[in-house]
């Protein structure tokens, strides 16, 4: 009898040591005073997933997400289209400290967010499959281009329920909307 619960105990924390969780990583710069923020730009994501529309998705739904909180003003992705064609900025999804301070003085944003969307998509483990998202996003503050917060999220994966009943995890969308809503907890986190 002990031994088959000794069994059983140690596939489980076999099978759980696998499962994806959410990472807690996270910077935010005791001397930034994040109140002062009114309005902000999100530029577009880098994405380094197979899937050629994944930063667009992730970033459409930050964008949304992070307006929905009513604490910042997000300036609309076509604002910000035209500011980055206005200044003939180079590589918008990682701009230069010079680039972030001549564009949010175009757009008139208090600060401006990047992002890498580093997995998007199916995960398999065995016969189980689920959908993944990782992220990691920073804040740029608009006077001097410096970094005043980054964080990263992952969310999704196969879980150990999953591998012993079956089933295929969250629709893409919820997986995406946890991984965003962990980086704005942590955002507004004081």
């Amino acid at each position: 009898m002990k031994t088959r619960l000794g069994a059983v105990l140690l596939l489980f924390l076999v099978f759980t040591g696998c499962a994806s969780t959410k990472s807690n990583i996270a910077f935010r710069d005791p001397n930034m005073d994040f109140g002062a923020i009114q309005s902000v730009a999100v530029m577009p994501f880098t994405n380094l997933t197979r899937d050629t529309l994944a930063g667009e998705r992730v970033r459409d739904v930050f964008m949304t997400m992070l307006q929905a909180t009513g604490g910042v003003y997000v300036i609309p992705p076509g604002e910000v289209m035209r500011g980055i064609t206005r200044l003939n900025i180079d590589r918008p999804a990682s701009p230069t400290p010079e680039d972030v301070t001549k564009f949010a003085k175009n757009v008139n944003a208090d600060a401006v967010f990047t992002g890498t969307v580093t997995e998007y998509g199916e995960v398999r483990s065995g016969t189980s499959t689920a959908n993944v998202v990782s992220l990691s996003l920073q804040m740029m503050e608009a006077q001097t281009g410096r970094v005043v917060w980054t964080a990263s999220s992952t969310q999704g994966g196969v879980t150990t329920a999953d591998r012993l009943f079956g089933g295929g995890g969250e629709p893409m969308n919820a997986t995406m909307q946890k991984a965003v809503d962990d980086l704005l907890d942590k955002l507004f986190r004081k």
